[in-house]
Parts: C-alpha cells; structure tokens; sequence
C-alpha cells in the first residue's frame, strides 16, 4: 500500500490513538464499554485522538482517555488498527483494550456525554460502522462472549 505524501516527502497519514475501555458492572459483573459523544460531530465513539509530535501512540490512547472520560486506566492488548479517510486525509488509529480504574467525567466543548454500556448496546449506539468490530475483539481478549448483533 503506498503512503500518501505531501510535497516535502512526509506522509500525510493523521496518527491517532484511543482505547476500547471498559469496567465491570457494580450491579452485574458483567463488561460495559465507555463511548463518548462528540457534539462538533454528533456522534458516538471509542475515546481517541491526535498524537502529539513524538508522542509514542500507548501513551497517546491513555491521554485521550483521561482527557475524554476523566478515566484512568490500565492498558490491555493492543486490538485492529483501523484506517479510513477523515476530512480529505488518510488517518490511522491504534487501539487498544484498557480496564477504567477510576473516572470523574467532566463535560468539554470537544466529548459532552459519556455512556457505560453492555456491549451488543454500544455496537448499537457506535456511529460509524468501522468501529464495531472492536466490541467483539475486546470481548475475545476478554475472552467473554460474543453478544448477539
């Protein structure tokens, strides 16, 4: 696959990184996903990001994920990259499985609304199609079954 270029030789390519982060229910046991609403776009995703120059893409995803959710969390293994076009450009993002270990949401200008929820409800919610196919990697890292949808 060729890189795209700009006119000095640099690719072009936006480099972005986030988590699928998740928790265990207090009522349940069982897995919820952290989404965040982005009203600039109105849309439902994973919480991720833009890199910032030499910033290695692991610690990249946590700070995206505390910037977002007010969460900390533990990483876990790193799941699919995914790459789609993001207004005219090729853009990369790294995921990776990370366990919320302790959260204080605070609504911004940038992610207003987060929601916990079971999995087959946040493939349902997620906007772009792109980004289901993560609900099930996460559950088969966790090695919890797959949900129905």
């Amino acid at each position: 696959m060729n890189t795209p270029k700009n006119a000095s030789g640099r690719d072009t390519t936006v480099q972005a990184a986030g988590c699928v982060l998740w928790r265990r229910s207090r009522v349940t046991g069982e897995a919820e996903l952290c989404l965040v609403h982005r009203p600039k776009y109105d849309d439902w995703s994973w919480p991720k990001g833009k890199l910032k120059r030499g910033e290695e893409a692991l610690a990249g995803a946590l700070r995206e994920v505390a910037e977002e959710t007010g969460c900390r969390a533990v990483p876990g293994p790193e799941l699919s990259t995914q790459r789609y076009p993001a207004n005219g450009r090729p853009k990369q993002v790294r995921y990776w499985a990370a366990e919320a270990v302790s959260c204080a949401f605070v609504p911004t200008d940038e992610v207003d609304q987060v929601v916990w929820l079971a999995p087959a409800a946040a493939r349902d919610r997620l906007t772009q199609p792109h980004d289901r196919p993560l609900v099930d990697e996460l559950l088969a890292v966790l090695h919890l079954p797959r949900t129905a949808g």
